[in-house]
């Protein structure tokens, strides 16, 4: 039998560290106790009602809240689009520098992300960024890319294949602001230039001799 003086302690014998719990403070039980009357609320005014302190997010007393006095841009691809609501769109950014971890020839997909721990949750799509070097021959799939992170898995050798498409693709440069914004006009194919340029000119037909009555 184990020496009472050493046997571990049972649940009924637990208590919290010294000062780490505090009673529950209770309200309107008389002046003397100091939170009586009032409870702590003061006298009238929206937050001495019932419910005043679960309000939902946004709500501003009933003046003009701030997501209806700005702006806003339709389409959820834009910061200014909708600045409060469900209409935003959100992705799980990984940069190229933390693939950088993988032995050459790894298939990099989000489930190896989650499990490598670099990233904690796929809730939403996983975005490659391109902050950071890459040497590793990698195939990366992902539901997005940046120009820069396509150019630098490219680069080293490696594949970025997008979840649900082909492989990604590098945009192009966009054009500078203030531009005409028209297409440059089509280039004629160099064999039919060529060929235009060594036709020989046609020679103007000759005038008929008038003839006398």
């Amino acid at each position: 039998m184990a020496d009472e003086t050493t046997a571990a302690p049972g649940l009924h014998e637990l208590r919290p560290a010294e000062g780490s719990h505090r009673d529950r403070k209770r309200v309107g039980r008389g002046e003397g106790s100091g939170k009586g009357k009032t409870s702590g609320r003061g006298q009238k005014g929206q937050k001495s009602r019932s419910g005043s302190h679960r309000m939902r997010a946004g709500f501003e007393g009933g003046q003009m809240p701030l997501y209806m006095r700005l702006g806003k841009l339709r389409g959820p691809n834009h910061r200014k689009s909708m600045p409060m609501g469900p209409f935003r769109t959100h992705t799980t950014p990984v940069n190229v520098g933390d693939l950088e971890r993988f032995d050459a020839g790894v298939e990099v997909t989000p489930d190896l992300l989650k499990a490598a721990g670099v990233v904690r949750t796929l809730r939403h799509p996983v975005k490659i960024l391109g902050d950071g070097d890459l040497s590793t021959k990698l195939t990366v799939h992902a539901h997005a890319f940046s120009r820069r992170a396509a150019e630098a898995i490219e680069s080293a050798g490696g594949k970025a294949v997008v979840i649900g498409g082909g492989a990604a693709v590098a945009a192009a440069a966009k054009p500078k602001r203030g531009g005409t914004g028209k297409a440059p006009p089509p280039e004629e194919p160099a064999a039919e230039a060529d060929a235009q340029a060594e036709a020989p000119e046609a020679e103007p037909p000759e005038a008929e001799p008038e003839t006398e009555e």
